[in-house]
């Protein structure tokens, strides 16, 4: 794991002392006019560990919630980021998940988002604290929102069940491409089962060999089989999973791009990618935006900040 946290952005604050945040943090929101840059400055400088030693360091000082005080004394974008800050990992991604099930109409690209990047391990902490706050199964509750092929392939990722071998077997990546290039390419029609099932199961190692199988059989890209094939909500996952395959960070700076281009910056997508990467791969994303897009992620959301 400590490799993975070294391409994050945000690291634990080596002098650490969580009752002098939470004194800091207190006078920043108690005084008059809540002090912006305090809040920013301790909630963006420490770990995610460090700010939940924080939140609990608040409860005892004040008895108040530290998430409940920030809600009542900031607004806006800059509330849902507090909020964000302070909320631990699993929890935030099973809120977002939450989220894009409420309303009308489900906000499919937030779950593609989540079920496609995420390991079986944050899938399974995401499920645990689902099941926690509301008594029912994410599964079943994910179900009643979802239909079609669509719905199988999104639930098969729920379940956070992918194969975790680091191990790649050439021959079986051979047989799967010529399974995927049946079932596609070759054939009148697409056989999409034969798509969900290799890529809701095999692990991401293996996938990735699956790839450079596929395009020597078919000349193509997987990614150009699968948009050229399919359409909807289910193309828009499985090519979802292929580029996470391919590269999570450039699918993270894709988003984020998308999330900032024409009027009006769409700042949740923002904000859960900018949160829920900052101690993961962040580092990568930010190279991945520039090597894409030739200009930095730090600008572009600056430009963003601009537009009303």
């Amino acid at each position: 794991m400590a490799s993975i946290q070294k391409r994050g952005t945000i690291k634990a604050k080596a002098d650490f002392d969580a009752g002098d945040d939470a004194v800091a943090l207190r006078k920043a929101i108690e005084g008059l006019g809540t002090r912006e840059k305090t809040l920013i400055d301790v909630l963006t400088r420490r770990s995610s560990a460090q700010r939940q030693l924080i939140c609990a360091a608040y409860q005892e000082a004040t008895g108040r919630s530290l998430e409940e005080d920030l809600r009542g004394d900031t607004h806006g974008d800059f509330e849902e980021v507090l909020v964000a800050l302070v909320t631990p990992p699993a929890a935030y991604d099973c809120h977002e998940v939450a989220r894009a099930m409420k309303g009308l109409g489900t906000a499919d690209s937030v779950l593609i988002e989540i079920f496609a990047s995420r390991s079986n391990q944050q899938i399974k902490a995401l499920s645990e604290v689902y099941l926690e706050e509301t008594e029912k199964k994410l599964t079943l509750d994910l179900k009643k929102e979802v239909s079609g092929q669509y719905s199988q392939a999104l639930l098969l990722l729920a379940e956070g069940k992918r194969d975790e071998s680091t191990t790649v077997d050439p021959e079986k990546a051979k047989e799967d491409a010529k399974t995927l290039y049946d079932a596609g390419e070759k054939k009148w029609g697409t056989d999409e089962s034969k798509f969900i099932d290799i890529l809701c199961h095999r692990s991401i190692p293996q996938l990735r060999q699956t790839l450079i199988e596929y395009k020597n059989i078919s000349g193509k890209s997987l990614q150009q089989s699968i948009e050229g094939e399919m359409s909807g909500k289910l193309e828009e996952l499985l090519v979802a999973i292929v580029k996470c395959v391919k590269s999570v960070p450039a699918y993270m700076a894709e988003r984020l791009y998308e999330s900032m281009k024409g009027g009006g910056t769409d700042e949740a997508t923002l904000n859960r990618i900018m949160v829920s990467r900052s101690e993961i791969d962040l580092l990568d994303i930010r190279a991945e935006f520039k090597k894409l897009y030739s200009y930095s992620l730090h600008s572009a959301i600056e430009v963003s900040d601009c537009v009303p």
